[in-house]
């Protein structure tokens, strides 16, 4: 597992929306926009339903998450973090975990998932293999 320098934490801490690309049964990409949090080195997402990506990780564990910045960046290309990983599911915490991503997401003041009890639903949690892109996370040569 490869450690994300701090320049790419700090992206994803702050909220960057994440494209999640799993692969579906026939080898074609499924992409999801999905809000990501970090849990130590590893990318953490919650999902409560359990939808294709969460099937097809349990299928297929291999995932790329891109994460858009701001920043644009000589020669006019804006900010990207790529992370190239293996992802696994585990039941439970998704309603904890999307409340905390809530708050870096929506606002200190939103309660998510807007619903009474919401179901444990799933974590998926990606171990970084390599990261790409364009940003300093990419000059950093992980």
């Amino acid at each position: 597992m490869a450690a994300l320098p701090d320049s790419a934490r700090e992206l994803i801490e702050a909220g960057a929306l994440a494209h999640l690309v799993t692969l579906n049964p026939d080898g074609s990409p499924q992409v999801s926009c999905v809000w990501v949090g970090l849990d130590g080195d590893e990318l953490v997402s919650g999902h409560l339903p359990e939808h294709q990506k969460v099937r097809n990780i349990r299928r297929d564990p291999r995932v790329s998450v891109l994460f858009e910045g701001t920043r644009i960046r000589p020669p006019g290309l804006k900010e990207y973090l790529v992370v190239h990983g293996r992802a696994r599911v585990t039941e439970g915490g998704a309603p904890e975990l999307l409340q905390r991503l809530a708050h870096v997401y929506l606002g200190p003041d939103v309660t998510f998932p807007p619903m009474p009890d919401p179901p444990p639903g799933y974590i998926t949690h990606i171990a970084v293999k390599r990261i790409g892109g364009v940003g300093p996370w990419a000059e950093a040569g992980v």
